[in-house]
């Protein structure tokens, strides 16, 4: 008989998961340091955790790691944001091509469970939402069963994440919403042209949002930190 709890997750994998919750919410904005210090002491674990936390942030893109000067929330350029949204545009065509008239009935609840969340997100928790958006696409990939799409997809989700906190305008998280209703719907009819058309239609959406003049703006780290903190499973 096998359980239905989680595994209980490392101090460092509760490191990992509430720093990437933070970048991906937008609270950590590109550019702002990550004091290993600051991190382990907010977080009460020892700094070889946190090391272990940015290694790991560092192979999904989301942390750069500077000479001499430490970790850093990465810093796209408009280049890198041209380059990513060109690739998620091509990873997640392949992924409705994928799925397109293949969804079981419990992928669709779960679809419809996620999108769920987001409509109670986005009235109350601004920053929740905007990460539950991304990670539509990424349970979009997940359901595909590959591994190696769903790897690439999250990575381009959470850079594309990291171009936004820099360069966006003003998030509207209702109309991906809606968006993300249609392109089940089309999913699940089995209409790969609509639902695609959608997709890219969505993602160019997304991709309009950024303003390359939009200054980044700094806030106070361990205050930020403190609020991930507290909200870890004791």
């Amino acid at each position: 008989m096998t359980s239905d709890v989680p595994p209980k997750r490392s101090r460092a994998e509760n490191v990992y998961q509430a720093l990437r919750d933070a970048i991906l919410e937008q609270n950590l904005k590109p550019g702002t340091k990550l004091s290993e210090d600051v991190i382990a002491g907010e977080f009460k674990v020892s700094r070889t955790s946190v090391r272990a936390a940015l290694q790991q942030l560092r192979g999904d893109g989301l942390v750069d790691h500077q000479a001499n000067r430490g970790a850093f929330v990465a810093e796209p350029s408009a280049e890198n944001a041209r380059d990513i949204f060109s690739l998620r545009r091509m990873l997640e065509s392949e992924v409705i091509r994928r799925l397109a008239g293949n969804l079981k009935p419990d992928d669709v609840k779960r679809l419809r469970k996620h999108v769920e969340q987001e409509e109670r997100a986005r009235p109350v928790n601004g920053p929740l939402s905007i990460r539950l958006a991304g990670e539509f696409h990424i349970l979009l990939a997940e359901l595909t069963g590959s591994q190696v799409l769903t790897r690439f997809v999250s990575e381009t989700v959470s850079r594309s994440s990291l171009i936004l906190a820099r360069f966006a305008r003003l998030h509207s998280s209702e109309c991906a919403v809606d968006e993300h209703v249609r392109i089940i719907a089309a999913l699940q009819a089995g209409d790969a042209s609509t639902a695609e058309a959608l997709m890219l239609h969505h993602l160019e959406s997304v991709a309009v949002r950024a303003d390359l003049r939009a200054p980044n703006s700094d806030g106070d780290t361990a205050a930020i930190l403190k609020r991930y903190a507290r909200a870890l499973p004791t």
